[in-house]
């Protein structure tokens, strides 16, 4: 059977230790993480943080669910439409487009989104990415939807560098 990249939810804060036990039985596991600036009260360091609050991508066969959710803090697998939610190739190329323009990303679940126009970024490192647009605060904040995880990617872009596209 074809390996897919399959989506797991870890328990809080669990995705760096998940993503070691996974590999430690043997497991292909895909961790995105952004280098993010914590204060602490004596100092600020850039840390590496999971780009997902607890999700972690594990390329298996559907078979094999049953044997990763036995990993030390896996919680469960996340299901879409009642089939296990499926991280398309497309989808993984665009988190890793995302993360490697070096850019803060902020994420948030999708049922939280009020969508807006669709649109595609027209220059810079994502441009042709397609995504769509919510006004917060007077600022444009470019936005794209990975439907089948539940989660969105969430940059704020300046609004000559989009154009309105038709669905």
């Amino acid at each position: 059977m074809n390996r897919r990249w399959l989506v797991f939810y870890t328990k809080a804060r669990w995705e760096k230790k998940v993503n070691s036990f996974l590999q430690k039985f043997g497991f292909e596991s895909y961790l995105p993480v952004q280098k993010v600036l914590r204060q602490w009260s004596d100092r600020k360091k850039k840390v590496e943080a999971p780009l997902f609050s607890s999700y972690i991508f594990v390329r298996e066969n559907e078979s094999r669910i049953p044997e990763i959710l036995k990993v030390p803090g896996i919680s469960w697998n996340i299901r879409h439409n009642g089939k296990p939610a499926i991280l398309r190739d497309t989808e993984l190329k665009i988190i890793q487009r995302f993360i490697d323009t070096g850019l803060t990303i902020e994420t948030q679940s999708v049922e939280n989104l009020e969508i807006g126009n669709k649109v595609k970024v027209m220059d810079g490192p994502l441009k042709g990415v397609e995504g769509f647009l919510t006004g917060k605060y007077n600022s444009q904040v470019f936005t794209v939807i990975l439907e089948t995880i539940d989660q969105a990617i969430k940059l704020n872009l300046d609004k000559h560098l989009l154009k309105k596209i038709d669905e």
